[in-house]
């Protein structure tokens, strides 16, 4: 519910005896509360089911369906949710309900309302991927829709109602040479520093559907391997600050590179003041674009190290997050995979855009082993000033032969143990968590503004989820609303870092790119254990301009103006 205490949690972490020596800043003379989450979609009115389309033909792009995007699209304080859907297959039509993409309002009390009739966004086609940000800096979040063959543009127009202006707009798709694609995720980032927010766009792989292939037997078919498909180059798109956009995927050098892309991140990884972006790649090498800053990106995932798995396998990546999990003020980077792949950790190592594979180290090469991983994200479930892990999961279908008979699994929880290593804690978060299903999409905002951060997850032909975080314990808490002036409104791209009393320092950026075709809240978020404020906050606007502000309390969200002058 609004404005009620935020819940406290007991900064304090049970240490393991030669792991943890000289880090973490945790007392060990007491257990932590569990991370814990209580479902809740059914009581609150979130009412959505995805529909893959599927009819027993294996459709490649039944596998892939699933966004999510949280907003607060009528600036009411309360975090609105809006979910895509599939189509009739082959036609790519919603000619029912049951396929329309589907906007939910939050009335503020934990409950929510479907006005997509009213706001004009039961869409068109078949739609995947969700990104969320004011690509106009009206003051009002507009939502990008990507899916098979066609993308679409909302801009919000601030009565509760979106208008359609991808054609204006010049965004929905179509490459001169290879035609209409098939995007899988997407994201806003500003990566010329204008102050207008540009547009990303991770292509998957060319889908014809009069000629797609057929795997398996005739008694027995599968869905077919990425490697029976051809490859697809991502797209940039240049924000012309007045509602329009030109393709600058081969000017950029972004095109050039052949890759299956799913779920895109991005961040400043060398300090620069330029954000950069991270793709991952299913089955193939992914990709890191550095920004050079000319308008050009060079290609570095094999140099920086995050290109492949240590054994140089390419994993199937399809979940990315891109944030600093140790608070050593560089971000690192998480990517989803496969069964048998492992989620791998990539630590920022600071020194010439280099990374170490951390997985093994983290706990998370083994940990990870047996799941499927689509979604996910690093953030602070606890409040303690470490970002934990979550996962949304499920097998392949029909992926029996390497996963058993069931492909649902539960979702994952791994608590950061005071940035050193990763603990699944997922068997005590709650009897709901513990339900598995075809989990997809999972977007992350703070549903209730009790500081706590919460999860609305898609299920491939189930019911959505809505895990509410309901952590014990007394930790504090700070949530930071950017607003640009000289940079994108929203701020997007910025570095935020607080210094505690306790002599901590923490990190976090502005971003609503995360985890696999989803989309989260912009708002930049600490956990601060036992301290009830911060000792100063610095933030890193796009473009490498800094504001300094002295001591915050906590326990609120904090609007910072970014200031008119350098």
């Amino acid at each position: 519910m609004r404005g009620r205490p935020a819940p406290v949690r007991v900064l304090g972490l049970l240490l393991l005896v030669g792991l943890f020596l000289g880090g973490g800043h945790a007392d060990s003379s007491a257990s932590p509360p569990p991370i814990r989450f209580e479902e809740i979609a059914s009581k609150a009115g979130l009412r959505f089911e995805l529909r893959n389309g599927a009819s027993g033909k294996f459709h490649q792009i039944e596998l892939t369906a699933g966004g999510v995007g949280v907003l607060d699209y009528n600036n009411d304080g309360c975090t609105d949710i809006f979910f895509t859907n599939g189509a009739s297959i082959p036609s790519l039509r919603k000619p029912e309900p049951e396929f329309y993409n589907r906007l939910y309002r939050n009335n503020c009390d934990l409950t929510f309302t479907d006005v997509t009739a009213e706001a004009g966004l039961a869409g068109e086609g078949y739609s995947i991927a969700v990104s969320v940000a004011d690509f106009d800096n009206d003051g009002f979040a507009d939502i990008f829709v990507a899916g098979v063959l066609g993308n679409h543009l909302y801009r919000n127009l601030g009565n509760g109602r979106f208008a359609d202006v991808t054609a204006q707009a010049g965004v929905a798709g179509a490459d001169p040479k290879v035609g209409k694609m098939w995007a899988v995720s997407a994201g806003w980032l500003d990566y010329d520093n204008d102050g207008w927010l540009d547009l990303f766009v991770s292509n998957y792989v060319v889908w014809d559907r009069d000629a797609e292939p057929h795997c398996g037997t005739p008694e027995r078919q599968v869905y077919c391997h990425p490697s029976a498909y051809a490859g697809l180059p991502g797209q940039l798109f240049h924000n012309n600050h007045d509602g329009t956009f030109t393709d600058v995927s081969q000017k950029s050098g972004i095109g050039r590179h052949i890759g299956k892309g799913m779920g895109v991140a991005f961040a400043d990884l060398d300090g620069d003041g330029l954000t950069d972006i991270f793709v991952a790649n299913d089955s193939v090498r992914s990709f890191l674009f550095h920004n050079k800053g000319d308008g050009t990106f060079d290609e570095i995932g094999l140099e920086a190290g995050v290109a492949l798995r240590d054994d140089g396998f390419g994993i199937a990546g399809m979940g990315s997050d891109f944030r600093d999990f140790d608070n050593d003020g560089k971000p690192d980077l998480i990517v989803s995979g496969i069964v048998h792949d492992s989620f791998l950790l990539f630590r920022n190592l600071g020194t010439r855009s280099l990374f170490e594979d951390f997985s093994l180290r983290s706990g998370l090469s083994m940990g990870t082993r047996q799941f499927t991983g689509w979604s996910l994200g690093m953030y602070d479930f606890d409040n303690d000033g470490w970002k934990d892990l979550f996962f949304a999961l499920s097998h392949l279908a029909q992926s029996d032969r390497f996963a058993g008979p069931d492909s649902t699994l539960a979702n994952r929880v791994f608590r950061n143990m005071g940035g050193k290593r990763f603990e699944d804690v997922s068997s005590a978060a709650g009897p709901d968590f513990q339900r598995p299903a075809m989990h997809r999409g999972v977007a992350f905002a703070d549903f209730d503004n009790d500081g706590r951060i919460d999860a609305v997850v898609s299920v491939v032909n189930g019911p959505a989820k809505l895990f509410r975080n309901i952590t014990g314990g007394e930790a504090h808490w700070l949530a930071i609303r950017l607003r640009g002036r000289r940079a994108n409104r929203q701020g997007l791209g910025a570095m935020v870092h607080v210094r505690l009393a306790d002599g901590r320092d923490l990190y976090n950026q502005a971003t609503t790119a995360v985890g696999y075709a989803s989309s989260s809240e912009a708002l930049v978020r600490f956990g601060l254990g036992s301290n009830r404020a911060v000792e100063s906050i610095e933030v890193r606007w796009p473009g490498g301009n800094i504001q300094q502000l002295g001591k915050v309390a906590g326990d609120r969200i904090v609007d910072v103006v970014q200031e008119a002058k350098p």
